[in-house]
């Protein structure tokens, strides 16, 4: 299931369109709220339809063994298991970013780890990966791939680069469920950029429905992340899909939005609203401070989300002092629609020519909080 980006507008290398699947269609660029275990913590799949969400992640790792792909896929595959509006995406990772996070024994036929669940030894290779995810039935799948933490001697990020491109291309050949799931490709070589380059060529020489990549934005200074960034996107096709695996700090969603992505995702959203970190237009707010705790004014005045119409910064402190769960709800439905609509006004501003403009406000604001 190929997928194409209907280009609506650009601005230097920005874009905006439109993806067309067989389930509907989603605006680019977009951002991706991620559902880890089925849900995207704190809020429910009505908060998502009410905020608008078009794709939302769910993880590999995690479904594959709570409560079992097979058990997501009896119950209708993840976006009906989630009780998500017909009309939302789904996309699942392949649990791969996960597991090397969990120093696994790596080898050239897959990856071998303990489970976080109940310490069982679990293997994963290119197949078993897309065999899960098929079950998992989203929209979109991820391949299995190498994803190396930086700083690494480029001997690592060489072998990583190898190894996910021959895990790409067993990968593509393993994919079965064509009529209604894409498998995109994922590019990795670190900041290098000639590996960079060469892991774009491998990739899209394997002919993917769509192109992803990952690896960067992970401690790395950010102007090598957006020069490996736009060595990668030079070699992607301009008509499919470009996602930026987790991206989700406002300078660097508008960043890869002016260099081409059309996709990103990321958990800091709903991970900062859980510690009580507020996104505002006028940069980072933490809800604990006492200064807060008779002010009736919203979140964030410029925000009509349900949160900074109805709560003040006083309850919303109090909820968060006392330890609520419902703290966490409101805060998140907030950063969530915050971080939405930036990327709206992104692709707004594509459309009229004002992206500059936006990435100098974005930049002021958020490079220094």
């Amino acid at each position: 299931m190929k997928l194409h980006v209907e280009v609506q507008a650009t601005h230097g290398a920005a874009r905006a369109g439109v993806v067309r699947t067989p389930r509907g269609a989603f605006r680019t660029p977009v951002f991706m709220p991620v559902g880890t275990r089925g849900a995207v913590r704190a809020l429910t799949s009505g908060d998502l339809d009410r905020l608008g969400a078009a794709v939302v992640l769910g993880n590999t790792y995690h479904l594959m063994q709570r409560p079992g792909a097979e058990v997501v896929g009896s119950l209708g595959g993840l976006g009906r298991f989630m009780g998500l509006d017909p009309s939302v995406h789904t996309l699942t990772d392949s649990g791969g970013f996960q597991v090397f996070s969990l120093g696994p024994r790596v080898d050239d036929d897959g990856v071998t780890f303990r489970s976080t669940y109940d310490g069982s030894t679990v293997r994963l290779t290119p197949e078993s990966a897309v065999a899960a995810q098929e079950l998992l039935g989203a929209d979109v799948q991820m391949v299995l791939d190498v994803c190396v933490a930086l700083p690494a001697s480029r001997e690592t990020v060489r072998r990583a680069v190898e190894r996910t491109a021959d895990w790409a291309a067993r990968a593509r050949a393993a994919h079965r469920r064509g009529e209604d799931q894409a498998l995109f490709g994922i590019v990795q070589g670190g900041v290098d950029l000639e590996l960079r380059r060469e892991s774009a060529e491998r990739t899209v020489a394997l002919d993917f429905d769509g192109y992803a990549v990952g690896g960067l934005s992970v401690g790395e200074e950010r102007g090598a992340t957006l020069a490996a960034l736009a060595e990668a996107v030079a070699v992607l096709p301009a008509d499919q899909p470009r996602y930026f695996m987790g991206l989700g700090d406002p300078v660097g969603v508008v960043e890869a939005i002016a260099a081409g992505v059309d996709m990103m995702d990321c958990v800091l959203p709903t991970r900062f609203a859980r510690h009580g970190t507020i996104l505002t237009d006028a940069g980072r707010l933490s809800i604990r401070r006492a200064e807060f705790a008779r002010s009736d004014e919203p979140l964030d005045p410029t925000c009509g989300c349900e949160t900074c119409v109805r709560y003040s910064r006083g309850y919303l402190r109090h909820l968060s002092q006392s330890r609520e769960a419902t703290a966490a709800t409101l805060c998140t439905v907030h950063n969530v629609a915050w971080l939405l609509r930036l990327v709206d006004r992104a692709r707004a501003a594509v459309v009229d020519g004002s992206l500059d403009g936006l990435r100098r406000e974005v930049a002021d604001v958020w490079g220094r909080s």
